[in-house]
């Protein structure tokens, strides 16, 4: 018995296979049609500003309408690619979000998180440097372990204890929340590729690693540009560029020859030493007057709103410190960080970077240990999806290979980052109880987030599945070589809406898949273009923009930082579709 035949759905017993024409022979009409879903998503969020779970569905239901009517898939076989797409969107992807923030919340209960940040507090008490360290170092880290906008949230509100205002705290995580993003959940957005496409995972990250490090060559000075204007670049430009060649290198290098799952970390660990070894030498002027600028600003955004307003922390929780004696109505004052800073000891600084370090020894061993890996990647099961493997042929006539599930239930990261949750939990003195009660909370606030991505990656399987993405990928090819210079446009556009570079890949990847192979430009190429265009596009997503209005204390006023953060994503995703362009051609040598 069939997931079809349980849902009461008749399974045709020919194999069925798309044709790219199905509207009156016209391939153009024909493309028309297979945008309607992806034209469903734009429009339920951006124009009806629908929830994104709801817009997700309402896409799926769409497509699955549009394949059954226009394509001819056969209904059961229809539901059953959706099934397929949710449940790759729920395990593996999810599950490494989920056990990425549960880790995060094992950190914030036991205490040591407070210790984090004073840490970052010796490193530089100029907020401007601490832009750059808690934004773009520390938020590289949080984006490698768990992005769907986790270091969006956490980050913000560290900004605000160190004396931005919540409009610039907002605006600068967003833009710091760039470069990471492609290789963010330890790789799941190219993870997420290579399954779609077919394409070694491998060669795609070392492609992507290849574009975005141009962007975080940049990203530091623009944050010091953000946060204090001309004269912040002026005075602190040293170490913004130490910081963005190193971060770049290390990502470069990293995604080419050492792991994709580990770039994030690798990078964002190799910029925040470079920070601290920089800063032994050196020191930027300006200090007290880019705190005096900030206490002003903060003071008018008060005032205009009526009073302070504390706002909610990382996943709708509240801030975990408060200070009696507050500068900042946002959580721990300057003051009392100087405090926790002067009390640290080697020891409980240690302490405090754990968790972190343990992620990077296990997924090392995990990754680079012939033997461990073969053993964990032995593990996975292979599911030929029943009633849809076997019957779905591709548009050239040869049986489908994505009919194929892998469960990874012991090799995935989610899985390990879950044992290091239990790991952290033991060392921090947190009772089981206490992980078990932070566990059903995380789930409990992510309920809403496992539906949109359950319900995009069924979107996208249905499309996949049905021919509609090819028949579309047909069309676009039809721009020829110079498709090259538009195909991030598609990852950007994707991740604007979802919120998700993952999101934005499941929708895409096979579309500039086959839009290359048609226009003979290098697959491999437009897949990781997807991938990287999608980085700029998340700072302008409304659901990142909703994290960070929620996290600095300005729901509703998601518009004001759109306007603060819409001129970067521009100009950035310009810059990204100029290096692809020329990666197809003069640049080719530029690529691994």
């Amino acid at each position: 018995m069939t997931l079809a035949s349980l849902a009461g759905l008749p399974l045709a017993v020919d194999p069925y296979q798309p044709t790219l024409t199905p509207v009156g022979g016209s391939l153009t009409l024909s493309a028309l049609v297979a945008t309607i879903p992806l034209l469903t998503v734009f429009f339920t969020l951006g124009v009806l500003r629908w929830k994104a779970h709801w817009a997700g569905l309402c896409s799926v239901l769409v497509a699955l309408v549009i394949a059954v009517a226009v394509w001819g898939m056969p209904a059961g076989r229809a539901v059953l690619a959706a099934t397929q797409g949710a449940t790759f969107g729920l395990f593996p992807i999810m599950w490494i979000v989920f056990t990425a923030i549960l880790l995060y919340q094992v950190t914030v209960v036991s205490g040591r998180f407070e210790d984090l940040r004073a840490t970052f507090h010796l490193i530089s008490d100029d907020p401007r440097i601490q832009a750059i360290i808690i934004a773009f170092c520390f938020g590289g880290l949080l984006e490698a372990l768990a992005g769907f906008g986790a270091p969006v949230a956490i980050t913000g509100v560290m900004l605000m204890a160190v004396g931005f205002s919540p409009l610039r705290a907002a605006a600068v995580v967003l833009l710091a929340n760039t470069a990471p993003v492609a290789f963010g959940a330890i790789g799941t957005p190219i993870i997420t590729a290579g399954t779609l496409t077919k394409i070694d995972y491998h060669e795609i990250g070392a492609y992507v690693g290849h574009q975005t490090p141009v962007v975080a060559l940049f990203v530091p000075l623009m944050l010091v540009l953000m946060a204090d204007g001309r004269r912040g670049v002026r005075q602190t430009w040293p170490v913004a560029v130490v910081v963005g060649v190193t971060f770049a290198v290390a990502q470069w290098v990293s995604a080419t020859w050492f792991s994709v799952e580990l770039t994030d970390i690798v990078a964002s660990l190799a910029g925040l030493l470079a920070a601290v070894a920089f800063l032994r030498v050196w020191q930027p002027k300006g200090r007290d007057a880019a705190l005096e600028t900030l206490a002003e600003e903060r003071q008018r955004e008060l005032v205009a709103a009526g009073g302070p307003s504390a706002p909610t922390g990382p996943m709708g929780t509240e801030p975990t410190v408060t200070s009696e004696r507050d500068d900042s109505p946002y959580g721990v004052s300057a003051e009392e960080l100087a405090r926790r800073a002067r009390a640290l000891t080697p020891a409980r600084i240690v302490m405090a970077l754990f968790p972190y370090l343990l992620v990077i020894a296990v997924f090392s061993v995990a990754k680079l240990v012939p033997a461990v890996k073969d053993f964990l990647t032995g593990t996975d099961r292979k599911i030929p999806w029943p009633g849809l493997d076997g019957h779905v042929l591709t548009v050239a006539g040869k049986v489908s290979t994505s009919t194929v599930y892998t469960l990874p239930w012991l090799s995935s990261p989610g899985t390990l980052l879950l044992l290091c949750s239990l790991v952290v939990a033991a060392v921090y003195r947190v009772s089981m109880s206490t992980w078990a009660r932070e566990a059903g909370a995380t789930a409990h606030k992510m309920r809403f987030a496992f539906l949109t991505v359950a319900s995009v990656l069924a979107l996208a399987y249905v499309m996949n599945l049905s021919g509609q993405t090819i028949t579309i990928g047909a069309w676009i090819a039809g721009a020829g070589a110079a498709f090259a210079y538009l195909s991030p446009l598609l990852g950007w556009l994707g991740t604007a809406v979802t919120g998700s570079d993952t999101s934005a890949n499941a929708l895409f990847a096979t579309l500039q898949q086959t839009a290359a192979q048609k226009a003979g430009l290098d697959p491999t190429l437009l897949v990781a273009a997807n991938t990287s265009g999608g980085v700029v596009g998340k700072m302008i997503s409304p659901q990142n923009l909703t994290i960070a209005a929620t996290a600095v204390g300005l729901v509703g006023r998601e518009a004001a930082i759109l306007r603060k953060v819409l001129p970067w994503s521009i100009g950035l995703i310009v810059l990204m579709c100029l290096l692809v362009g020329l990666q197809s051609s003069v640049l080719a040598w530029m690529l691994p």
